[in-house]
């Protein structure tokens, strides 16, 4: 048993706790859980992480349809027959680099509201990180060591029940 102001250890009948000297009123029993210890830091992070996406992936965008499109005549631009196949890959990418950031923003919001469906969304985008070298890899990891356990999956379910 545990005291429910500073988290000490208590013996059992115990009225006062020997670190805090609070009055117990009630005994409470605590576990240990990593999903409740970091659950929240995790959502903040995929946030701020979908974020840096999102401005590189409009940079890219940017770039593509300045630089290799008709917008701005750069005298000594790229040729024509690169501006041809460039401007639509590096535009791709960077469509392809939002759609990443809007996933990642999803998956952060919903572990912060507590969704039954983030846990699996946040796994699936955490393994897609774990190739962004060093941040992504950095992220994916903690990610997958917070939610991929099977008794990660018991603990995040309790707390959808209870949020």
């Amino acid at each position: 048993m545990f005291c429910d102001q500073c988290g000490a250890q208590l013996q059992s009948g115990e009225q006062r706790c020997g670190r805090c000297g609070k009055t117990v009123l009630g005994l409470v029993e605590l576990r240990r859980n990593r999903v409740r210890e970091h659950i929240r830091l995790v959502g903040i992070f995929w946030m701020a992480y979908s974020a840096l996406h999102v401005v590189a992936g409009l940079v890219l965008i940017v770039v593509a349809q300045t630089i290799f499109g008709r917008v701005i005549h750069i005298p000594n631009g790229p040729p024509p027959e690169v501006s041809v196949w460039l401007r639509p890959l590096l535009t791709f990418f960077g469509w392809l680099i939002l759609a990443k950031a809007a996933a990642a923003f999803i998956a952060g919001w919903g572990l912060l509201q507590r969704q039954e469906w983030a846990r699996i969304v946040a796994l699936v985008v955490g393994f897609v990180a774990l190739l962004n070298v060093p941040i992504g890899t950095a992220l994916g990891i903690y990610t997958l060591w917070v939610l991929l356990p099977s008794q990660s999956d018991d603990e995040y379910k309790a707390l959808t029940q209870a949020a």
